[in-house]
């Protein structure tokens, strides 16, 4: 068998994945059992197919932080969402990050990620179609989602939080296969969060480079600031859930810090 035939070999075999990966539509437990058996051969089948996302992605989190982030790179706190083996960590890494944690659903791959050394931390079994319940609002400067937002994977509201665990006039960066954004109304969310307040769409770059045989989309979204009467929504309903001893210890400094917000 020749070069070009062993090239198209592969190119078959990794058309093939995504068309099983695609078949399970979302489905946690299918899909980690899935990854759990990719893990150790999936940086060398995704090289095959050209896979050039997590640099872009990357690139533009430096992008974004050299025009509107004041602390330096090795300052800046990342959540890589959907972190795989760690490609994107590794691509941020290279541009001078290194305050950056995990994530992903597969804990063979998260695994992976570990081994680099690039990240603080790193959790698998984290599911991006739930709630991220071990992880404060607004932790992170910047969240970077890589190969994530794909058919058979992870839902378009999932983009909301995302956004919870960015803090406010912080940046999320993802990818979308274009397949995705189109068939999964991708946008049409993102729009359903700029008009809530959640997020606005700072940058998209459609059709950019992505595997050999696909484009994808690009964005970037910046998180919004929740207006001071929002914020004062939100002391009253975990105040309502809080004994009389402690509301009366709190109240004083949550209003007086609320009082000292711009509206």
């Amino acid at each position: 068998m020749n070069t070009r035939d062993q090239q198209t070999k592969l190119e078959q075999a990794a058309r093939k994945l995504l068309q099983n990966l695609q078949a399970l539509d979302g489905d946690a437990d299918r899909l980690a059992h899935f990854y759990r058996g990719w893990a150790t051969s999936y940086e060398l089948d995704v090289g095959q197919s050209g896979y050039c996302g997590p640099m872009i992605v990357a690139e533009l989190a430096g992008a974004v932080q050299t025009a509107y982030l004041d602390r330096q790179r090795a300052a800046i706190a990342i959540l890589d969402a959907g972190c795989g083996t760690g490609l994107v960590g590794l691509e941020l890494e290279r541009l001078g990050f290194r305050l950056i944690d995990g994530i992903d659903l597969s804990e063979e791959m998260a695994e992976q990620a570990r081994q680099t050394g690039i990240y603080r931390h790193v959790r698998g079994a984290v599911d991006l179609n739930a709630p991220l319940s071990g992880y404060s609002s607004a932790s992170y400067d910047l969240t970077v989602c890589c190969g994530v937002f794909t058919l058979g994977h992870v839902r378009p509201d999932a983009l909301r939080e995302l956004a919870r665990v960015t803090r406010p006039n912080g940046f999320i960066v993802a990818s979308t296969r274009k397949t995705y954004a189109e068939t999964a109304c991708f946008e049409e969310e993102a729009r359903r969060l700029q008009d809530a307040g959640v997020l606005v769409t700072a940058q998209c770059l459609k059709d950019a480079k992505y595997v050999k045989e696909d484009v994808a989309h690009y964005w970037v979204f910046q998180v919004t600031p929740k207006p001071k009467h929002q914020l004062s929504s939100d002391y009253n309903h975990v105040a309502a859930n809080l004994a009389g001893e402690t509301v009366s210890r709190c109240d004083a400094t949550l209003r007086a810090n609320l009082d000292r917000l711009p509206g």
